[in-house]
């Protein structure tokens, strides 16, 4: 047995280097992943009459008399900015704003491709986190929203709550706000599977950076009581009278709250104590395998829920989970069952805040983007918590439940039911899919070097 194990995660390991190997051979031959390319008809030089000078001053007027118009009459009503300094990249940590480009490249791809959002990757030189805000606060004029990336904690709490105080538009931390909200998903239909209800769940989380300190406000609003909430970091169980708490308040004041106000039968000591009784574990931890211990989740209640969501190798292996008593696993990887991955959540958020024209995102939008996607799944299974990315009705049907809830919250500057936002997004994601075929179809966009991904 094994032997068998140790060739399985080979298997696991290659299939991983090799995503490494045809990511950088691709990126040679493309240079970029995103392009720019009108939408208007240029049909004879006079047309720029039309388009620029000197008929667009007119235009310029109008936005002048009412900036809101330049959500009518320029593009930022569909575009939104990725921004980041590069000093958290996926699991690669400080790599710097030139080496971030290419994953925020990647992500704009996947808000196009998915959510037929113009996103445009801005790596910022701004590591002090004023000069960060600064950056972004002059930048507002051109966008209908910030999608924050790859920001280290706890900086990236304090970039986030300035801005969304400070600006008009949404301002959105992924790694924080997308984590937490398909997070929460996942969470929901496997406790439905499972019979347990939400407020009764005792819950671990494994790691408290960004994404589970985001996790634990979310599921906390969605009903999880915060003394049933157990926190783990690298010095093992939180509780309020760690020694380390002092620097936790000053350092890390988000961290800090959730220390007083979770943990409540007061566990102290190593992980492992932690596991003991619990009924879920949503890791967002350090690599494994062995990150988390067989043993550990053998002392967890009957019919546990296990989130190893560490990227690219989870904290532990599914099988493994599974061996020891797991009943539902959820990994961040697509070639397990149960992929928990902020793409299911962020093209979908941010088609409903644009459609919208919304000022904003706060919890009850968050809260309502995770319903939608639980509640997209009819027939929750222990395989089958969340929707997949092939499923892309699912991204209109996040659309309007974000739009509608901004509507009904006061942040919209556009007002609908909740069916016009749907055939709003639905048309236009579907618009935006028909080109994609198209240039696949005439060689607009270049087959792959080589060979496939999938050989």
């Amino acid at each position: 047995m094994p032997e068998q194990k140790d060739n399985d995660q080979s298997d696991e390991a290659k299939r991983t280097e090799r995503f490494k190997e045809l990511a950088l051979r691709y990126s040679r031959y493309y240079k970029g992943k995103v392009d720019t390319f009108p939408k208007v008809p240029v049909r004879q030089l006079n047309d720029f009459s039309i388009w620029y000078t000197p008929g667009v001053a007119a235009v310029s007027l109008e936005i002048a008399k009412n900036r809101d118009l330049s959500f009518e009459l320029t593009g930022r009503w569909n575009s939104i900015a990725i921004l980041t300094d590069g000093t958290r990249v996926l699991g690669l940590g400080n790599v710097g704003p030139e080496a971030a480009m290419a994953v925020m490249e990647g992500k704009a791809l996947i808000f196009n491709y998915l959510g037929a959002v113009n996103a445009i990757p801005i790596p910022v030189r701004a590591q002090d986190r004023e000069q960060f805000i600064s950056v972004a606060t002059a930048l507002e004029p051109s966008f209908g929203g910030f999608n924050l990336e790859d920001i280290e904690s706890p900086k990236c709490f304090y970039i986030q709550e300035k801005l969304q105080k400070a600006l008009t538009i949404p301002v959105w931390h992924d790694d924080q706000l997308g984590t937490a909200c398909i997070t929460l998903a996942g969470m929901i239909n496997s406790l439905r599977v499972v019979g347990k209800k939400i407020s009764d769940a005792r819950v671990v989380l494994m790691g408290s950076g960004a994404a589970n300190i985001a996790t634990a406000r979310l599921i906390i609003a969605a009903g999880v009581r915060p003394g049933n909430l157990i926190m783990v970091d690298s010095r093992g169980v939180i509780d309020n009278e760690r020694k380390d708490l002092d620097g936790m308040m000053v350092n890390n004041p988000w961290k800090y709250e959730l220390a007083l106000a979770t943990n409540s039968d007061r566990i102290r000591g190593e992980a492992a104590n932690a596991f003991k009784g619990a009924d879920v574990v949503l890791s967002a931890s350090r690599q494994g395998p062995g990150t988390i211990k067989e043993e550990w989740i053998s002392s967890m209640n009957r019919d546990a829920v296990v989130f190893a969501l560490a990227n690219p190798v989870p904290e532990i292996w599914p099988r493994e989970a599974i061996g020891a008593g797991a009943r539902v696993v959820a990994t961040g990887r697509s070639d397990f069952p149960n992929q928990i991955n902020n793409s299911l959540v962020f093209p979908g958020v941010f088609r409903g805040a644009l459609d919208a024209r919304a000022s904003g995102v706060n919890v009850d939008i968050m809260l309502a983007a995770s319903t939608q996607i639980a509640d997209f799944v009819k027939e929750p299974g222990p395989e089958k918590i969340v929707p997949t990315m092939e499923e892309w009705e699912l991204y209109p049907s996040v659309a309007s439940a974000v739009a509608f809830r901004a509507s009904e919250l006061g942040f919209a500057r556009k007002s609908g039911s909740r069916e016009s936002f749907y055939r709003t997004a639905h048309e236009k994601i579907e618009e935006n899919r028909k080109m994609y075929r198209r240039m696949l179809e005439e060689k607009y966009i270049r087959e792959l070097p080589g060979g496939d991904v999938n050989e």
